[in-house]
C-alpha cells in the first residue's frame, strides 16, 4: 500500500490531522483561559502543566499550535515555530519573532475554566 507525501495530501484535501498522546505520572493540571487582545473574538488558550512539561495552546491563523515552555526571566514564555507567547500574571503577549519591528498582540486574561 502506498501513502501520499504529507503536503501532497494536503494539497488534494484529504484530512492529514494527527492526534498526539501524552501519558503523565504525577501531579496534571489542565486549565483554558479566555483572553481579550486586539481582535472581536476572545482568544481561548489551553494549558497543560504536567512538571516537566508546559505547554499552552493557541489558535493561530486557523491553526492549533502547541507551545512549550522556555527559558524566562520572570513570568512564562512559551514558543511554538516563530511565534511566542508570554504570561505574566493576567498579561500576555503573542509576538512573531521573524518580524522583530512589528508590536505584540497584547492580551488580558477575562475568564478562566478548569
Amino acid at each position: 500500500m502506498e501513502t501520499l507525501p504529507l503536503a501532497a495530501a494536503a494539497m488534494m484535501g484529504v484530512d492529514v490531522s494527527a492526534a498526539v498522546i501524552l501519558n503523565f505520572s504525577g501531579n496534571f493540571e489542565r486549565s483554558v483561559v479566555r483572553y481579550n487582545c486586539e481582535q472581536a473574538e476572545p482568544l481561548v488558550v489551553e494549558y497543560v502543566n504536567a512538571a516537566p512539561n508546559f505547554l499552552a495552546i493557541l489558535p493561530i491563523e486557523g491553526n492549533k499550535l502547541v507551545f512549550v515552555t522556555v527559558l524566562s526571566g520572570s513570568g512564562a514564555r512559551y514558543a511554538a515555530g516563530e511565534y511566542e507567547w508570554w504570561t505574566k500574571g493576567d498579561e500576555a503577549t503573542l509576538s512573531n519573532l521573524t518580524t522583530p519591528d512589528a508590536e505584540p498582540v497584547t492580551c488580558t486574561a477575562i475568564s478562566e475554566t478548569p
